[in-house]
């Protein structure tokens, strides 16, 4: 029994006064450090005795601070050879001997990263589009985003085997926005930006206003359509051309003779593609029913009677007169 309680004894005062009786000293994590830079090395567990003798191995003679106290370590003005495991040792003035050790890792900055992108003009579904990135630094990492969010591969986007190309082919006009590419490691980061504009259409024309309306009014067709970049716009009344380049159509007062199809052609000059869309447009006498109420059935016919009694109204009117 008194060996038992001998032997716990020893486990407790093992315990409790460890680092007296030569447990390492600890170092929380490997450091990492900039070329150029600094770096402080400190063990977590520093002895609360006084210190007789320190060694830090390798040793400095410059480029480097000392704290007896707490045992820091600063090394300044790093290089890329301090990249090593450092070792301390010390020896309390009990005459108990502490080591421990840690590493650091001196990296190059990230500098100069930059996206180069295509410079022909995109147009979907015909190209096909290649970001290559570059940078100068020890790279630990690469990562994609597209407007904010993480870029994933797909059946169209391909990451090159060091990801630090992207390719997309064909193009839609999702792939339209700004890609970021950042270059990592463990000291420093830095991003680069490129913007793609897919170019499309134009697609979907559509023609908004009145297809009815009385004489003398003010009528505006308004035509509209998807495209990257920007349209152009032409009118045709009847099948002939005009002068309107417009994507409005605005005829200040109606009378009769504006009765019918208008046809709005939409043109990308950079897809070099165009659609059309047509409009019918019918002029009747306010209040009453149309002297061309139904174009499908003998419109025409109907048209020339009206214009036929309007020439014959005047031509009376002008013998009454000429009598008189």
């Amino acid at each position: 029994i008194m060996v038992s309680h001998g032997f716990y004894w020893t486990l407790w005062m093992l315990s409790c006064f460890g680092q007296y009786l030569g447990e390492d000293l600890q170092f929380s994590e490997p450091a990492n450090g900039a070329v150029g830079g600094s770096v402080v090395f400190a063990p977590d567990n520093p002895p609360s005795t006084s210190i007789d003798t320190v060694q830090w191995v390798p040793a400095y003679t410059d480029r480097v601070s000392f704290d007896r106290i707490t045992l820091t370590l600063e090394l300044w003005n790093l290089r890329l050879d301090d990249s090593r495991i450092y070792r301390l040792t010390v020896v309390t003035s009990a005459g108990h001997q502490l080591s421990g050790e840690t590493s650091l890792q001196v990296e190059r900055r990230m500098t100069n990263v930059r996206l180069i992108g295509p410079e022909e003009l995109l147009i979907e579904g015909e190209s096909s589009a290649n970001i290559n990135s570059e940078g100068t630094g020890s790279i630990s990492s690469v990562q994609w985003m597209k407007d904010n969010s993480l870029l994933s591969p797909s059946n169209s986007i391909i990451f090159s085997s060091d990801n630090r190309s992207v390719s997309i082919s064909p193009v839609q006009r999702s792939d339209s926005g700004e890609y970021q590419c950042t270059y990592r490691n463990p000291v420093s980061s830095e991003m680069a930006k490129l913007s793609l504009i897919i170019n499309y259409g134009p697609e979907d024309v559509s023609i908004k206003g009145q297809d009815v309306v009385d004489l003398g009014v003010r009528v505006s067709l308004s035509c509209s359509a998807n495209s990257e970049p920007s349209a152009s716009f032409s009118w045709k009344f009847n099948g002939r051309d005009t002068d309107v380049t417009t994507d409005t159509f605005t005829i200040d007062q109606t009378d009769f003779t504006h009765s019918g199809d208008y046809e709005c052609t939409v043109w990308n000059s950079v897809t070099k593609r165009s659609a059309s869309q047509k409009h019918a447009l019918l002029v009747k006498c306010g209040g009453g029913p149309s002297p061309v109420a139904d174009w499908s059935s003998g419109a025409p016919g109907v048209f020339v009677g009206m214009w036929a009694g309007v020439l014959t109204n005047n031509a009376t009117w002008l013998l009454r007169k000429y009598k008189e």
